[in-house]
């Protein structure tokens, strides 16, 4: 659970971690957009790819990178399906499965597998971002770009709850184990209710010991961020260039599908 969440990796060394975050936070953002408004399968799982090369080059381990992508991929396989059985007329595939019977549709697998890698990549540019620039550099060039402070101060404060919360969650969860909380589907219901209210009762006590904490230590309404450098000039090629060949992959797969 630790390394699911944390971003220790994020303060290894290598190429990608000494760029500017707001060069990689450009280029992430710029290619999800892309990834989103293409209407081929194409590019998103040519991003795909290259994201998951660079998560294994920058030292991921292989098992972190399946625990983070597994849960997208559960989505994927229920998006193909419900589009398969839902969307287009022409049929591909006959399905029995004891008293129920269904047809699977060309059109709507098509649609299911673009938005399957639609998501997959969406997802894989925001893992690898996340996995070579540590939480609080990814925020000061939120900060940095403009964003505004509000939004940058609420996801702060989401992050660094989080992994209280999961704290609170696990200690209440092993308490309920070592009580048999969890022996029958019956009692298992009962004792996720109560994990559950437990959590939520945690969160707003936390929250408003945070901004009681928060007004003591002359908080009035705005964080101090640090300043950043200036972007150098090879940050600003990058960004062109990168933007660049993507968006010439994207008009070009575009016009050949079209």
């Amino acid at each position: 659970m630790f390394h699911l969440f944390s971003d220790i990796f994020a303060c290894r060394d290598n190429a990608l971690a000494r760029m500017d975050p707001r060069t990689k936070l450009i280029i992430a953002v710029a290619m999800i957009i892309f990834v989103i408004a293409s209407s081929c399968v194409i590019l998103p799982a040519a991003i795909f790819i290259i994201c998951l090369t660079g998560m294994i080059a920058v030292g991921l381990p292989w098992r972190l990178i399946l625990t983070r992508l597994i849960t997208p991929m559960g989505v994927v396989l229920m998006l193909v399906i419900i589009q398969s059985l839902t969307y287009g007329r022409t049929p591909l595939l006959n399905i029995c499965i004891g008293h129920w019977s269904g047809v699977i549709k060309r059109e709507g697998l098509l649609h299911g597998l673009l938005m399957g890698t639609r998501v997959m990549s969406a997802i894989s540019v925001t893992i690898l971002l996340s996995s070579v620039t540590p939480s609080h550099r990814i925020f000061q060039a939120l900060r940095n770009l403009r964003i505004s402070k509000e939004w940058v101060e609420i996801a702060m404060l989401m992050y660094r709850h989080t992994f209280a919360l999961l704290d609170h969650t696990a200690d209440i969860s092993d308490a309920q184990k070592v009580r048999l909380g969890y022996t029958g589907m019956k009692r298992s219901l009962s004792s996720l209710g109560v994990l559950a209210g437990a959590v939520i009762v945690h969160s707003v006590d936390m929250a408003g010991r945070t901004h009681e904490a928060m007004c003591l230590r002359g908080y009035q309404g705005a964080m101090p961020y640090g300043p950043m450098p200036a972007m150098a000039a090879k940050d600003r090629w990058m960004i062109g260039l990168t933007i660049l060949a993507v968006a010439i992959s994207y008009l070009w797969l575009e016009r050949r599908l079209f």
